[in-house]
């Protein structure tokens, strides 16, 4: 089933049963893709298509409020865990979020926030931003300052105890430091691999006659969920915390500062983390962060928005499986942000000549993508393409991946325009 075919805004059908029946199917289709994607970390579909099948999902139940049941995969999250790990039952719930595609879904969201709280227009509402790492999401907790428990997220109530693995990673430390440490901390964050590290990786695989992973996301998630700690111990993934669970106290009042109390306690946290006061902030600073993706060393799907003070966090409280008060405004599908590199010409088996863009690897679709086609000489200057330049790569199905755009092509200090070959590279003719 094509994204297309499942767009929310696509027809609806006349009656309820008709409704229930692709309702059903649809249903069964997602958790499908949920257990190829939480539990063998073997996704079969892009993020676009899966994203496009829930929102045809959530469009029929808005229609037919009657096909909402508790085991719809609009009320449940994730996977069960799988049978191979001990169980682990969070303490509280690691939920999802829900998504934005467009700017002024985010405007509605916060829109949405201030008719919640009954607010005055000039009523100050702060609320951050960060990248949305694209990894595994993770529940560390610790007891008086020492690490004693680590689980994936599983089905969101019920993880997969996956402690040893955790205390590889070089950024889970095992004692926290400062005065201030809850008694009970379950800090929260997302396991991930960075591109070099990923590349590496694949490698030694190739060396060891094994075989590839197709994307950094899915190398962390196999190398966390691994039966033997030492063959974690052996992959360099990686670990941003972001959010906590279970918390015998909270010294802030902010979730912005609470996270600030997590670096200062000893965890990796993400710079990028801002703080706006109005929808203008937070979308410059989600066009920022999307220039600037490909220079970053490791994948996002998209950046986070939650209301910073935790008071009011409390009150808006949650619909669902998602927070009232957080949305995820993903990046356009199949597109991604990379630097080219270098411009190099292939000559075809009739002479023709075809430039290809080498680009810094980077994640599109789900697909680790390298080169890009750059067509003929004439969309070269259309484009306006420059070695150097961050650009906007485009793939869909098994189409040849192609350069959209430059992304900031009124930059100072760009390198020169390309000059195609007025000779041939191969034999050196006219």
């Amino acid at each position: 089933m094509s994204a297309d075919e499942t767009d929310a805004g696509g027809e609806l059908p006349p009656s309820l049963p008709d409704a229930a029946k692709e309702h059903a199917a649809l249903a069964e289709e997602i958790r499908a893709h949920d257990r190829r994607y939480y539990q063998h970390d073997a996704p079969t579909v892009s993020d676009a298509e899966y994203d496009a099948l829930r929102r045809r999902l959530n469009a029929l139940e808005a229609a037919f409020p009657d096909l909402v049941t508790a085991d719809s995969p609009s009320q449940t999250v994730g996977a069960a865990p799988s049978e191979a790990f001990a169980k682990v039952r969070h303490a509280v719930p690691m939920l999802s979020l829900g998504n934005a595609f467009a700017e002024a879904e985010v405007t509605e969201f916060l829109a949405r926030v201030r008719r919640f709280l009954q607010m005055k227009p000039e009523d100050e509402l702060r609320v951050t931003a960060e990248p949305k790492i694209d990894g595994l999401s993770a529940s560390l907790r610790y007891e008086k300052g020492l690490f004693v428990r680590g689980a994936t997220r599983g089905d969101g109530a019920v993880g997969e105890d996956v402690t040893q693995n955790l205390r590889t990673i070089d950024d889970v430390p095992e004692r926290l430091t400062g005065g201030d440490v809850p008694e009970v901390l379950e800090v929260r964050g997302e396991v991930y691999m960075s591109h070099a590290d990923f590349r590496a990786l694949n490698e030694r695989q190739v060396e060891a006659g094994k075989p590839v992973f197709a994307n950094p996301r899915n190398a962390a998630a196999g190398s966390l969920r691994q039966l033997d700690p030492k063959v974690t111990a052996g992959r360099p993934i990686r670990f941003f915390a972001y959010a906590w669970g279970e918390a015998s106290a909270t010294p802030a009042e902010t979730q912005s500062a609470m996270v600030g109390n997590l670096g200062r306690w000893g965890f990796a946290i993400n710079p990028l983390m801002k703080v706006f006061d109005d929808a203008e902030g937070l979308l410059g600073h989600y066009r920022a962060i999307e220039a600037e993706r490909a220079k970053l060393g490791y994948d996002i799907d998209g950046v986070v928005y939650k209301v910073d003070r935790l008071d009011l966090q409390r009150r808006l409280g949650f619909v669902s499986r998602t927070p009232r008060w957080a949305i995820a405004h993903k990046f356009p599908a199949e597109q991604a942000t990379t630097v080219l590199e270098a411009i190099d010409i292939q000559v075809g088996r009739t002479g023709s000549l075809t430039p290809v863009a080498k680009l810094k690897p980077v994640t599109v679709g789900g697909v680790v993508v390298q080169n890009a086609t750059l067509h003929n000489e004439d969309e070269i200057a259309r484009k306006d393409v420059r070695v150097g330049d961050t650009v906007v790569v485009q793939r869909a199905g098994d189409v040849i991946p192609q350069i959209v755009r430059v992304v900031d092509p009124d930059r100072t200090g760009r390198g020169p325009a390309f000059e195609f070959p007025t000779v041939c590279p191969a034999c050196g003719s006219h």
